[in-house]
């Protein structure tokens, strides 16, 4: 099906001058870069505020930094090609939440495996499932596999999943309809589905499924589909020295303090910003904020309302300092720690240090938006999705306007839509994109969020030459 062969240079030339070239351990070190082939997911590889991260992507991150080699990132779109991507040494490694078997064991050479973990089955909660007790619950849901009798379920087809659906299906005569789905259709988008009621059922791996319920708390992930399965990261048969390499770094007992780290992020911490939370203020009276002078003080310099400010940091951390997301963003204004450094705050910063380094990045972004859209009401919703997503994402949407006949320079109904598109394969796989897939559907309501706060906050905190 595939034939794994050395990487050599892609110009046609004879034959007979062409000496073989290996791209193996000892050309990564010399090239002093390592390129994996990732996904777009939680699991694998996301931009988050501008940062790269991801479980897989942090752990070749913590192997590069120790070897002293850079490590860099080639998008995967459609996870059918990846097997062909590593043979043309586009990358070195496939880090796509590879379940070991032996079907793959064929086309590539795996590590030890970073994971273990077992298939689940993805289903929706009824829509008044928080009314309903944990047994009332519970029997509305699928709770045996036999019970997924005549049911439709939709599986990438080369997956691990597919095959194990494929064999309980015959095994147990369960006359399901399994809709087989090509690789451009990743397993985070039908998990999106099912939550949204577009189809009933998916299959993933418990930990990439424990993740994606932080954003969608319709599903129900208690049913197991298989036996423990194997995680591992994918090379070609022809860099043993790499598997090797990268072998001896992930069962090095020095290092499982680190990749303990990384697994506790990614699959077991909750993310904070998604804890319902009391209002800080009741907005009685006339002080919205421990903070008020401050954001009085250092919004006047810049020109914007106070309360546009103060909605902005209501949204990124309810005012509390020492608020730390899953991600690692800090402090009142939820910074990332690289930006932060460049701000010259830390998280033991003061308030009135994190409200002005704020401040000092949301005039940076609107005066870079400025000089592209005249308008100052629209630069702000420019602005606003900055903060949440990055510039990189923004830009994409407004390159995407371009091909869908809407216009670049107006948020709403153009812009916007495009933003909140980028989470589906047919506009992230655009030409036009270069940062790939974006949970855009956050920022598009972050904009609309902040603005109604905003509008809300005039009402109840009228200024007094108002």
């Amino acid at each position: 099906m595939i034939f794994l062969a050395s990487c050599a240079n892609e110009e046609k030339k004879e034959v007979e001058t062409i000496p073989e070239i290996t791209r193996d351990w000892k050309e990564i070190k010399e090239d002093s870069v390592l390129t994996i082939l990732a996904e777009n997911s939680p699991a694998s590889y996301f931009i988050y505020r501008g940062r790269n991260m991801g479980y897989e992507y942090e752990l070749l991150y913590e192997f590069t930094k120790d070897q002293n080699i850079r490590l860099q990132v080639q998008m995967v779109n459609d996870l059918d090609e990846m097997f062909l991507n590593l043979d043309s040494c586009n990358g070195d490694v496939i880090a796509c939440n590879l379940t070991i078997t032996p079907e793959r064991n064929q086309l590539i050479d795996f590590t030890v495996p970073h994971l273990k973990t077992h298939q689940v089955l993805i289903q929706r909660k009824p829509e008044n499932y928080r009314k309903l007790s944990k047994q009332e619950l519970k029997d509305t849901l699928i709770g045996e596999i036999e019970e997924l009798q005549g049911k439709t379920i939709h599986v990438w087809q080369n997956s691990s999943y597919y095959t194990q659906i494929k064999l309980l299906n015959d095994q147990l005569a369960l006359n399901m309809k399994i809709i087989a789905t090509d690789g451009d259709l990743i397993t985070e988008e039908l998990i999106r589905m099912v939550s949204d009621g577009e189809i009933d059922y998916t299959i993933a791996d418990e930990n990439i499924a424990k993740i994606d319920l932080r954003y969608y708390s319709n599903l129900d992930i208690s049913l197991k589909m298989s036996h423990e399965d194997s995680i591992a990261f994918g090379v070609r048969k022809t860099s043993p020295a790499l598997r090797d390499s990268l072998n001896a770094w992930l069962t090095a007992k020095e290092n499982q303090s680190t990749i303990g780290e990384v697994k506790r992020k990614y699959f077991q911490r909750k993310n904070l910003s998604n804890k319902a939370n009391q209002d800080y203020s009741s907005l009685n009276g006339d002080v919205l904020s421990p903070y008020d002078d401050i954001i009085k003080s250092e919004s006047d310099k810049i020109g914007w309302d106070w309360r546009l400010t103060s909605a902005i940091i209501y949204q990124e951390s309810k005012f509390e300092t020492w608020k730390v997301s899953w991600a690692g963003a800090f402090g009142i204004f939820q910074f990332m720690p690289a930006t932060a450094a460049g701000y010259g705050i830390s998280p033991s910063s003061s308030a009135e240090e994190q409200i002005k380094a704020g401040m000092r990045k949301l005039n940076k972004n609107f005066q870079q938006w400025l000089e592209i859209i005249p308008d100052s009401s629209e630069c702000t919703k420019f602005t606003l999705a900055t903060f949440n997503a990055g510039r990189a994402h923004v830009d994409d949407a407004r390159a995407l306007c371009a091909v869908y006949d809407l216009d670049s320079n107006v948020w709403e109904n153009n812009v916007s839509d495009m933003i909140r598109n980028l989470s589906k394969p047919t506009y992230y796989r655009d030409k036009v994109v270069k940062n790939g897939y974006c949970r855009g559907i956050e920022t598009y309501e972050y904009v609309i969020e902040v603005i109604q706060r905003f509008e809300e906050y005039k009402a109840a905190f009228p200024n007094e030459d108002s």
